[in-house]
């Protein structure tokens, strides 16, 4: 009997290699994978590739066709304790497998909480990730699995996942779709399975009784007035990144570690999140307070260490640091109008004074002929020309009107008051 309280994806996902849909160059009869299931032994795996092409559903596969206890963690909120008691489990049973979805997120420790474990055929080990496992996955724990690469779903592919959905489902047989044209429905999807027929379950509720033709025009108007939900791949992934930049831009920290939470439940990289706190912190801050570029420097390294569901914590720290500190643009100004100026002039003769001279002809064209050192004057200042003589006097960086941009206005204006007008 099913259970009409499970998605669509869920109540349908194959339970043989024989009803799988796609990867063909692993699951067709004489590939790696039949291979495997049919000799009866298997071996640690990493399954790498885009989301919903059928990487938890493979690990099922295995497991169910191999006879094998099946554990089953998210690196999103696991940790080493976790990872243990699991160990524990399959000892006392004597073997199982473990399968651990989006293992990229797994620190170094909680990576190698896993060796001795795999090394001694205690768990066989299938880990799932999006992201490069060589970049990902620590060397010692890469070498004791086979790397085995998932393609994306083609069309193809994406019809005969809806067909088989409406043949093997009972509620859904029961709502007769009748799918006229599948652009919408493929485009929306992505080319993830599970969003594909989570998709078509909402459409054939959405729709009246009488008329059951799903159209382009009828998807896209269903998905815009109904899907909500936070899609880190999708056009909430923007929507909801850019809130929270927003938010921080805006001194909000309250809106800030509220969309910061929406994005840590949705699964989102932590990583994403991090580096778009350094680049805010440069673009949004700057100078107003240097040190903001520091904490969200070291926020992202320590992301990158702990990960989650720990780096949460660090990833409030620093959205709320920035949020709460004075903001100015004006370095990002700067560089912005210095690109301007250098696309509009090209390429200007650097000042002879300041031009390098590391042979004997470039000092006999005067190459740094006249370059005052400045630490010989008077307050660390000589007073010289930089700028090309095209554009000499230009103001590119204009300091902020905030405390710590209204010394370094002071002190360029006892420098340069009178050239840059400070």
């Amino acid at each position: 009997m099913q259970d009409s309280n499970m998605p669509l994806a869920e109540r349908v996902r194959p339970q043989s290699l024989e009803e799988f849909i796609g990867q063909e160059h692993l699951v067709a009869p004489g590939k790696v994978l039949e291979q495997m299931i049919r000799s009866g032994k298997g071996h640690s795996i990493l399954f790498w590739g885009p989301p919903g092409v059928g990487k938890t559903t493979l690990a099922q596969i295995i497991a169910r066709s191999l006879n094998m206890p099946f554990f089953t963690l998210s690196a999103i909120d696991s940790g080493v304790k976790d990872v243990r008691a699991v160990i524990e489990l399959a000892r006392k049973s004597g073997h199982a497998l473990l399968f651990i979805d989006e293992i990229h997120r797994f620190n170094k420790a909680q990576q190698d909480s896993l060796l001795g474990a795999v090394e001694k055929g205690i768990i066989t080990l299938i880990g799932a990730t999006t992201e490069n496992p060589s970049f990902e996955v620590i060397s010692a724990l890469l070498s004791r699995c086979q790397v085995y690469v998932l393609q994306p779903l083609n069309e193809d592919h994406l019809m005969a996942l809806v067909r088989q959905a409406l043949h093997k489902d009972k509620w859904l047989a029961e709502q007769r779709l009748v799918i006229k044209e599948w652009e919408a429905l493929i485009q929306l999807s992505g080319g993830d399975a599970r969003r594909l027929l989570n998709l078509v379950e909402l459409i054939a509720a959405s729709l009246p009784a009488d008329d059951k033709t799903v159209t382009n025009d009828l998807v896209q108007d269903i998905v815009q007035k109904k899907m909500a939900l936070y899609d880190k791949t999708g056009e909430q992934h923007y929507d909801i990144i850019s809130a929270f930049i927003k938010s921080l831009r805006g001194s909000d920290p309250n809106a800030a570690v509220y969309y910061l939470a929406r994005m840590t439940e949705g699964g989102e990289d932590p990583k994403f999140i991090a580096r778009r706190m350094v680049i805010l912190a440069s673009e949004d801050i700057g100078n107003a307070n240097p040190n903001a570029l520091l904490l969200a420097t070291s926020c992202f390294q320590a992301v990158e260490l702990i990960g989650y569901p720990e780096c949460r914590i660090i990833l409030s720290q620093a959205a709320t640091y920035l949020a709460c500190s004075p903001k100015s643009n004006a370095a990002y100004k700067a560089i912005s109008d210095a690109q301007a100026l250098v696309a509009k002039t090209g390429d200007l003769s650097v000042p002879l004074a300041i031009r390098n001279a590391p042979t004997g002809l470039m000092k006999k064209l005067d190459y740094g002929k006249g370059y005052q050192y400045a630490h010989q004057f008077e307050g660390n200042f000589a007073d010289q020309e930089f700028l090309p003589d095209a554009i000499k006097g230009t103001k590119l960086y204009d300091p902020g009107n905030n405390a710590a941009e209204a010394r370094m206005r002071e002190y360029l204006r006892n420098c340069w008051k009178e050239k840059y007008g400070y």
